[in-house]
């Protein structure tokens, strides 16, 4: 199971789900968390190559349960009536998500490549 998700670098691996997130918080207020696959090394977007999803999850410190904050759906890959990559829209795997927390925990992404499978990202998150 632990070969399900891979894990590397995302400055030297285009597939892995980047978090820009701030690093402390106060509590109660809005974190708002952008989620990117392809920042430093673009990913295709293509037909037959492309982020089909991102997924951010929180685990809040001390519980037992992650929660998931929210998935992303990438849809148009150029796809269309005439062919693969004949449409002119492409959808790039940039999400933002936003919610609010009294706990420190773990910002966990995840995103799912057509081809190259579950990736995943992880950065603390603290709470003052």
């Amino acid at each position: 199971m632990s070969d399900l998700w891979q894990t590397a670098d995302w400055k030297a691996e285009k597939h892995v789900p980047v978090i820009d997130a701030p690093d402390v918080v106060k509590k109660g207020e809005v974190v708002k968390v952008t989620v990117q696959v392809g920042k430093e090394i673009p990913h295709p977007n293509t037909t037959e190559h492309h982020i089909k999803w991102i997924q951010l999850i929180f685990w809040p410190d001390g519980e037992k349960f992650p929660y998931e904050i929210g998935k992303a759906y990438f849809n148009a890959h150029g796809e269309s009536v005439q062919g693969p990559n004949k449409s002119t829209i492409y959808t790039e795997p940039i999400a933002v998500f936003a919610f609010k927390t009294e706990k420190s925990g773990k910002l966990i992404a995840h995103s799912y490549c057509n081809i190259h499978g579950l990736w995943k990202s992880e950065k603390e998150l603290k709470v003052e």
